[in-house]
C-alpha cells in the first residue's frame, strides 16, 4: 500500500479533495475512461446478469469500471470487468479488505486492477466512511449507474453526489414495485434509462448503435420492463416471435428481457 502522490482531476468535483489517497495495484488505470457502477447488496437475478453484462461490455471497449467493493450489484461491476480493467474503493484501510466475503475478489483486483482508499493502514470501516467512499466512487466515474436500488440506501446517497457534481445518472429498466430508488429517479426525471447495453455502449464508444431506430419502439419500451412472456404476446403477438428470433429478446422463468 503506498500514498497516491498523483494529481487526479475527476476528484477536483467533490466538497474537498481528499487529504490522502492510498492504493495498491496499476494506478494507471486513473488514466482510463472510467465509469461507476453502484446498487443494491441483495440485487435480483436479472439485475445481476445485466450489471455484469453491461460491465463486461464497458471492459471490452477498454472503459474502466470503479465501484465501492461491497457485496451484490458492486461485486457483479467488478467481476463483469475484470480484475485487470477496475477500480475498488474501499471505507477503510487496503490491508483489511472488507467485506471479509468478497476477499478473494478484492485480493485478485490489488494484484491485477486498482484498490484505492482514503483510509490508511488498518483503519476500520465506520458509517461515515461509507459516505466518503461513495463520494469518490461517483467522483471517479464520467457516469454514474445504479443498478438497483431501495430508497434509503447508501445508493441513492451516490446518487445525490452524482447530482451535486453534475453527473449524468443512468439506470437499468424495472418493473413496477421494484428498485423503488431508481424508479424515483426516474419519475423526478434525475436519471435516463438505459435502454440496451450496446445503445449505452454508442454513447461512451465508437461502437454503432443498429438499435438506435427502435428506442422509440413501442414494442421495445414495452419490454424494457420485463413484462411476462404472456403480458407481451397479448400486446405484441406477431412481433414477439419475430423478436424471440432474431435474438432481440429472451424468455427467462416465463418473463421477457431485452437481449441487446
Amino acid at each position: 500500500m503506498s500514498l497516491l502522490q498523483d494529481n487526479i482531476n475527476e476528484l477536483s468535483c467533490m466538497k474537498k479533495y481528499p487529504s490522502e489517497l492510498f492504493f495498491s495495484g496499476n494506478k494507471e488505470l486513473l488514466k482510463k475512461k472510467k465509469i461507476s457502477i453502484v446498487g443494491t447488496r441483495k440485487p435480483s437475478k436479472y439485475t445481476r446478469e445485466f450489471t455484469q453484462k453491461l460491465a463486461s461490455s464497458l471492459s471490452r471497449h477498454n472503459i474502466c469500471i470503479v465501484s465501492g467493493g461491497a457485496m451484490g450489484v458492486d461485486a457483479m461491476a467488478h467481476m463483469g470487468a475484470g480484475h485487470e480493467n477496475t477500480i475498488a474503493v474501499l471505507p477503510c484501510g487496503i490491508d483489511l479488505k472488507y467485506p471479509q466475503v468478497n476477499g478473494t475478489l478484492l485480493s485478485g483486483i490489488e494484484e491485477k486492477g486498482l484498490l484505492l482508499s482514503q483510509f490508511g493502514y488498518g483503519f476500520k470501516s465506520r458509517v461515515w466512511t461509507f459516505v466518503k467512499r461513495n463520494e469518490l466512487v461517483v467522483a471517479l466515474g464520467e457516469v454514474l449507474v445504479i443498478c438497483e436500488a431501495d430508497l434509503k440506501s447508501g445508493s441513492m446517497r451516490s446518487a445525490e453526489f452524482a447530482l451535486e457534481m453534475g453527473k449524468e445518472i443512468y439506470v437499468l429498466p424495472h418493473r413496477l414495485e421494484e428498485s423503488l430508488g431508481t424508479q424515483q429517479l426516474l419519475e423526478s426525471n434525475k436519471a435516463k434509462v438505459i435502454h440496451s447495453v450496446e445503445h449505452f455502449l454508442s454513447i461512451f464508444t465508437d461502437v454503432k448503435d443498429s438499435q438506435s431506430l427502435q428506442i422509440n419502439d413501442s414494442f421495445i419500451n414495452f419490454c424494457s420492463s420485463n413484462p411476462s412472456y404472456d403480458e407481451a404476446r397479448l400486446m405484441f403477438s406477431t412481433r414477439i416471435d419475430e423478436a424471440e428470433l432474431n435474438g432481440e429478446i429472451e424468455v427467462i422463468h416465463g418473463k421477457v428481457f431485452l437481449t441487446k
